[in-house]
């Protein structure tokens, strides 16, 4: 009997790209099972987070159109992390294999063949790696290279150019659960898991349909995450930032005191200025990367649930199966 590999497809407002995604993922599917790659008790897995659109309608239709199609449905909007969390949560204990896959379809779903490949070959991690960002605008290339060589500095150790586009086996998914953290980047979590790992590369394509779900703000608020989930590096920046002011200001004491000695004029008021304004600015930036992180200690302690979950059939497919 061939292996379980359920598909996890985060929605959120996807109305308009669902039915191609449903379309393309089914017949990635029902080929893998015709070649006896995976089992025919495979399934797709979409998982609705929260949307305000018509998409969990269309998810409910094609479950009951489509024997592999399934759905989950959170009781509001709680994050794109959290709906793949969720998902592997959900599929882990019936599935052999688990990819995960934006509904945008701007990753390649071809990549899905040399995945189970790499899986039936011994892998336990397998990585969707982007050969090719031409796609994105010059602004959005320089500043990915740039978080990435970032993140390798701060000794984060993240797979460039992949995104949530990846395989995991039962036990590398059952390991990646253990993980109790609310502040979720699951890019930077994935590594830590260890296994065996491979990657598959394929050209990122435009969104086929709908608006992106990840803005500039969003985006920036995703990359900050990663930053102070994974290092403290920034707190330990203010100290070396708090040990050159102090190492400055005792440089301009000195230049005060001999100037004074020497009877220059010193007005006093452009240095007096220029300080106040500068220890000002480090004092707030300071505050707020204590704050940062102050807030995520906040976040974990009250253990709230990731999510709450209202309606999924999954379970009972797999079961009827």
């Amino acid at each position: 009997m061939a292996d379980i590999l359920t598909i996890i497809v985060p929605c959120y407002n996807e109305e308009e790209v669902l039915p191609e995604t449903a379309k393309e993922l089914g017949s990635i599917l029902e080929d893998l099972v015709d070649q006896n790659k995976v089992s025919p008790k495979s399934k797709i897995l979409f998982v609705n987070d929260g949307s305000k659109d018509k998409t969990w309608k269309l998810i409910s239709r094609y479950s009951k159109d489509y024997p592999y199609v399934t759905g989950l449905k959170f009781a509001r909007n709680y994050g794109h992390q959290n709906a793949l969390l969720a998902g592997m949560k959900t599929a882990v204990r019936y599935s052999d294999m688990i990819i995960t896959i934006d509904a945008d379809l701007q990753d390649d779903v071809k990549a899905i063949y040399q995945m189970v490949d790499q899986y039936l070959d011994g892998v336990d991690v397998v990585y969707g790696v982007r050969n090719s960002r031409e796609t994105d605008t010059f602004f959005k290339r320089r500043t990915a290279l740039a978080y990435y060589g970032l993140m390798k500095k701060l000794g984060v150790h993240l797979v460039p150019d992949s995104a949530d586009y990846r395989l995991l086996s039962k036990r590398a998914t059952e390991a990646l659960l253990q993980y109790q953290e609310r502040n979720l980047f699951l890019r930077g979590m994935v590594p830590l898991v260890g296994y065996q790992s491979a990657t598959v590369y394929y050209p990122r394509k435009e969104r086929f349909a709908g608006e992106s779900k990840y803005p500039l703000g969003k985006m920036l608020h995703f990359a900050l995450d990663g930053i102070t989930s994974f290092s403290i590096a920034p707190i330990q920046l203010i100290l070396v930032l708090g040990i050159l002011t102090t190492s400055i200001s005792i440089l301009m004491m000195i230049y005060v005191c001999v100037a004074k000695m020497l009877g220059h004029v010193i007005t006093g008021w452009a240095s007096l200025m220029i300080s106040i304004w500068l220890l000002g600015g480090i004092q707030l930036i300071s505050v707020s990367v204590i704050g940062e992180y102050v807030g995520k200690i906040f976040t974990e302690v009250k253990h709230r649930p990731r999510y709450n979950i209202e309606d999924e059939n999954y379970s009972d497919k797999m079961e009827k199966d």
